[in-house]
């Protein structure tokens, strides 16, 4: 996770510092070769998505239609956050701020359709610190 956002705040400080007078299409160019790089550097939504609902499966025994729903809302979060990703090393509170709106999204996608078992485990699953070797991670920070 250290070496995307060394490699975003590498990236965007190149992009700004060659571009001394941007224009709102070369500031929506440099967003776009951000996630770019965000994607090459391992935020790859659709894995990112399959290990992360490997793991909840595991975890919290979904059923065939809540894995199907499960997967939709964690790739519509994973989806939004690779927008807002290159604001984490440019500007940490907008992200921050942007981050727990996705995330209470993801909780009112995610609620109706785990039981509050599962929620509450869910909850539980919460790493105590942003683990780069836990995919759930990608979930909470």
């Amino acid at each position: 996770m250290k070496k995307i956002f060394l490699i975003l705040t590498i990236t965007m400080g190149i992009v700004f510092g060659a571009n001394a007078q941007i224009s709102s299409g070369t500031l929506q160019n440099a967003a776009k070769k951000a996630t770019s790089v965000a994607s090459a550097s391992g935020f790859d939504v659709n894995s990112l998505s399959s290990g992360i609902l490997s793991k909840l499966n595991t975890k919290l025994k979904l059923t065939p239609d809540q894995k199907t729903k499960v997967l939709s809302a964690v790739t519509s979060f994973l989806q939004d956050k690779s927008g807002i990703i290159a604001s984490a090393t440019t500007n940490k509170n907008q992200y921050v701020a942007k981050l727990a709106k996705l995330t209470q999204k993801l909780s009112t996608k995610l609620k109706p359709v785990l039981t509050a078992s599962q929620y509450t485990k869910f909850l539980g699953l919460k790493p105590a610190t942003n683990d780069a070797n836990n995919v759930l991670s990608q979930l909470f920070y």
